[in-house]
């Protein structure tokens, strides 16, 4: 009989954009398996996010705050290279417990989520990195939620390497003179990214993103 993760928890579908343009892609795997390995240091890990197939990865967690968390740890450590992803809100099934087949409606609704991710990320659109969807029978994500998804992928999407570390440092805590040390730049330096990136309202959206059910 297949095993139930809880009633409703969310799977994570993930994959690298463009990897097959990277001049080595062994080195982007093993990036990868480094940021994979940040991100499972993570709070209500259901199932550990790990590689499936090429560049493509998956996880299960217990909230869509979790699943959100996860997406900002592996887009920070994989910076500059991108990642998309799609959350399914649903149930999860293990269909066989020694090799770790899933299936189930989160799945489903996760696929469905990375595909629409891929297919508006064109244009104007391009900033576009995570989908968040509900299978049927599940409270699907308002359209508040969505809209604040969607901006926080647009304001990461035009960070540069400073910013990265910068947002970072912000949301871990660190004070902006060990920032600027680490960086090679002055604390007022960091002061101006800060205030120019509108990095510490930033960083503020995503803790609150990160505590949604």
């Amino acid at each position: 009989m297949p095993l139930m993760k809880p009633t409703a928890c969310v799977a994570l579908l993930g994959d690298l954009v463009a990897s097959r343009e990277a001049p080595d892609r062994s080195a982007l795997h093993r990036h990868l398996l480094q940021a994979i390995r940040s991100a499972n240091a993570g709070p209500q890990i259901l199932d550990p996010l790990r590689v499936t197939a090429g560049d493509e990865f998956q996880g299960v967690f217990a909230s869509v705050g979790a699943a959100l968390a996860a997406t900002f740890t592996l887009r920070a450590a994989l910076h500059p290279a991108q990642a998309r992803f799609g959350l399914g809100i649903g149930s999860v099934q293990i269909i066989d417990a020694e090799t770790n087949v899933q299936d189930g409606s989160a799945w489903w609704a996760a696929r469905s989520a990375i595909e629409a991710v891929e297919e508006a990320a064109h244009g104007a659109h391009r900033a576009l990195r995570t989908g968040v969807a509900a299978a049927e029978g599940h409270e699907p994500p308002t359209a508040s939620l969505r809209a604040a998804v969607a901006l926080t992928d647009a304001a990461l999407f035009g960070l540069d390497d400073q910013d990265v570390v910068i947002l970072a440092g912000l949301r871990a805590g660190t004070s902006q003179a060990v920032m600027a040390t680490r960086l090679q730049i002055s604390p007022s330096a960091v002061s101006q990214r800060v205030a120019r990136g509108r990095l510490a309202i930033l960083a503020e959206a995503m803790t609150h993103l990160e505590e949604v059910a």
